[in-house]
């Protein structure tokens, strides 16, 4: 059994440290050791910790869940969100997100249109999920070029890998929140119809209003209402060697747009400058009575599969995959003003090899294709079709007890198609990019590791950084591609982004105190940015440009047990990114942020307070406006009424000081405040 003070340490470092962690005891003295979680998304596993990394478990996951995958990721180490009203969040990790922070789903890439806009939600439910890993640093580039900010894996059981221990197993999660009235319920349901056939049902339901801005008050956003339903049933063959398995699922959101803003939507690029007729808007009507709001509808079919030892020198060959059919129309008044649809498909196959003298790696193949196309008023992206195809591998070499290293590598070929644009066609892009990992790990003393990794990875530009010309109302501007006529003289040459990074990190896994000390540069040559070359307003013109970028920062959290039964943390991150030659700061990156959390267990009770301070953001772009620094207090106390942990029950309160919030990384960042004051019960019971 875990003591109280091993557990609580366990669930803290977990939630906060890279690596994530439990305690167990090694012996009668009072010095713990941290076993390492399983973690997925790392080819080697937990045994090689060279990347920088965090996860969310299933506990964590229960008590500080949230309603998007942004927003629930927000405190973890170097991790904010990007939030849009309450419908849509896309996690921003060491300031970077959109098609440069990939998203997967047990490996398997999400295609849905989140990468393209941030009013576009991500298709992930957390209360379906049973772990969150974020990987950043270099071995990121094992999942793609559009993964050089960060991974984001998100685990779930809609295939299961198991047979269960009883005849049916299942849970079944409840939560309400005062903030929206919010209503949320997940449930699932795993059984076995024979020995080797199993068989797993799911879905969960959210139905949340517009929230409120200062707690307990009906001051009201509008637009930031959102509902969701999400239903998968999946099955597997399951043997003694492995698996393989398929599972459908189906999503259904309504969520609305706050902040639209349909004033310049009848603008159009003159050149380098904006054309917009006089008047402009029809002021008689008032758009504001009816909010826009997005329909969302997504379908998708998964297989997974494993095969342990299957011959000799091999440990494991591992296959995931998806084929999705994703479209949402955004109403206005009514009548579908745009639609966007992504169908296609992504697969992965990844090949284990056995320990050979002191190295034991895995090689892979990646294949995806998909075609994006967006319809109507917003329809700035043509029709385009994308190929791409990859190998890669990682190996690991032992040396000794102190040392290990790591070495990566990625090759990948990618293909851009576009559809005709007004009966001109457009230029077909093609890309090869070859990317390089490396890392040494020193473990100089027992419980202490310094570990030093660098990459070398190139990303090709996205169809919407190549090819968009027209108005995207979610961002208040008017887009123009690298490649289109809009914005002055389309480029003849294109570069692919070229980054250079490395990462150092300081780590003390044993004993009472525990930490994870990084630092890290990001060096980008040709680095894609929207650049403003007019502005009306707050409507402005951009066209996407290169230029060299470097972003710099530091995370870190120091964690103290020595007092049981409590554990105290001090955590923070920074990142600043500036452009090379002296041209200021990029756009939207995130405050630095400085907190600590007390965390205690008593009896069946635990519970966490935290506080952290989120400071003045005025690092800003030229068109950009200061965010102001705020103070954010939040509280949980869960019970736990049996000691495996079957059936807890918890209550939490968010921004208990009514705090005005108004998030840096977020397009409506001076226009849209986040949720005020409020509190949420909740439970989960296992069965």
């Amino acid at each position: 059994m875990f003591s109280r003070r091993q557990t609580l340490a366990g669930c803290v470092v977990a939630a906060l440290c890279a690596p994530a962690a439990v305690m167990a005891e090694t012996d009668k003295t009072d010095v713990h050791q941290l076993d390492k979680v399983n973690v997925s998304a790392l080819p080697l596993g937990s045994d090689s910790p060279s990347t920088p990394y965090s996860v969310m478990d299933q506990q964590t996951l229960t008590q500080k869940g949230e309603d998007t995958l942004g927003n629930t990721l927000n405190n973890q180490p170097g991790v904010h969100s990007d939030t849009f009203g309450g419908g849509a969040s896309r996690p921003v990790i060491r300031g970077q997100s959109g098609p440069r922070v990939g998203v997967l789903s047990d490996g398997s890439q999400v295609l849905d249109a989140s990468t393209i806009s941030p009013d576009h939600a991500i298709t992930v439910d957390p209360m379906l999920a049973r772990q969150i890993e974020v990987l950043r640093g270099p071995a990121t580039l094992l999942y793609g070029s559009g993964a050089s900010g960060g991974v984001v894996n998100v685990l779930d059981n809609r295939i299961p890998t198991q047979r269960p221990r009883e005849d049916v197993e299942g849970f079944l999660g409840l939560r309400a929140n005062t903030v929206a009235d919010e209503n949320a319920t997940a449930a699932g349901m795993t059984f076995s119809a024979t020995d080797n056939l199993v068989f797993r049902v799911e879905g969960s339901r959210r139905d949340a209003e517009d929230y409120e801005v200062n707690g307990f008050e009906q001051l009201t956003v509008p637009g930031t209402f959102a509902e969701s339903d999400n239903g998968s049933i999946g099955a597997s063959w399951i043997g003694d060697q492995g698996y393989f398995g398929l599972a459908y699922s189906y999503r259904r959101d309504h969520y609305g747009l706050p902040g639209h803003s349909h004033e310049f939507e009848a603008c159009e690029a003159n050149g380098t400058s904006l054309d917009c007729p006089v008047g402009g808007h029809d002021h008689d009507h008032d758009h504001g009575e009816v909010v826009p709001y997005v329909d969302l509808a997504s379908r998708r079919v998964d297989a997974r599969g494993e095969y342990r030892n299957p011959f000799s020198g091999i440990a494991n060959v591992r296959f995931r995959g998806n084929v999705t059919d994703y479209r949402h129309h955004e109403i206005e008044e009514g009548t579908i003003g745009s639609t966007f649809t992504n169908k296609g498909g992504d697969a992965r196959l990844e090949v284990e090899h056995k320990p050979f003298g002191n190295w034991r790696g895995v090689v892979g193949l990646q294949y995806t294709r998909f075609d994006f196309s967006s319809l109507g008023a917003e329809a700035f992206v043509p029709k385009t079709e994308t190929e791409s195809i990859a190998v890669f591998a990682v190996e690991e070499y032992t040396l000794n007890e102190q040392w290990s290293f790591e070495l990566g590598a990625r090759q990948e070929h990618l293909t851009q198609t576009p559809d005709a644009r007004d009966g001109n066609a457009l230029l077909k892009v093609t890309a090869d990019n070859a990317s390089f990992s490396g890392a040494a790990n020193w473990r100089f003393v027992p419980g202490y590791e310094l570990v030093l990794s660098a990459a070398h990875s190139g990303r090709a530009p996205s169809s919407q950084e190549l090819y968009a010309d027209g108005v995207h109302l979610a961002t208040n501007t008017y887009e123009c591609g690298l490649l289109s006529d809009c914005g002055g003289v389309p480029r003849d040459l294109l570069d692919d982004e070229i980054s250079l990074s490395a990462n150092l990190n300081l780590r003390k896994t044993q004993g009472d105190w525990l930490f994870d000390l990084g630092v890290f540069e990001n060096r980008i040559n040709n680095y894609i940015y929207a650049r403003t070359l007019d502005q009306q307003e707050d409507f402005r013109l951009i066209k996407y440009s290169q230029r060299d970028a470097t972003f710099t920062g530091a995370e870190g959290s120091v964690s103290y047990y020595g007092i049981d039964p409590l554990g105290i943390t001090v955590f923070g991150d920074v990142v600043r990114a500036t452009f090379d030659d002296g041209g200021g700061y990029l756009p939207r990156i995130p405050a630095k942020r400085l907190g600590t959390r007390l965390n205690s267990y008593v009896g069946h009770f635990d519970g966490e307070l935290e506080f952290y301070r989120s400071f003045i953001q005025d690092q800003i772009a030229g068109f950009e406006e200061t965010t102001p620094s705020y103070d954010m207090v939040n509280a949980t106390l869960s019970y736990r009424l049996r000691g495996d942990q079957r059936y807890t029950f918890y209550v939490r309160g968010n921004n208990l000081l009514g705090e005005e919030v108004f998030n840096h990384a977020s397009f409506l960042a001076t226009t849209v405040p986040e949720p005020g004051r409020n509190v949420s019960v909740g439970t989960r019971i296992e069965f």
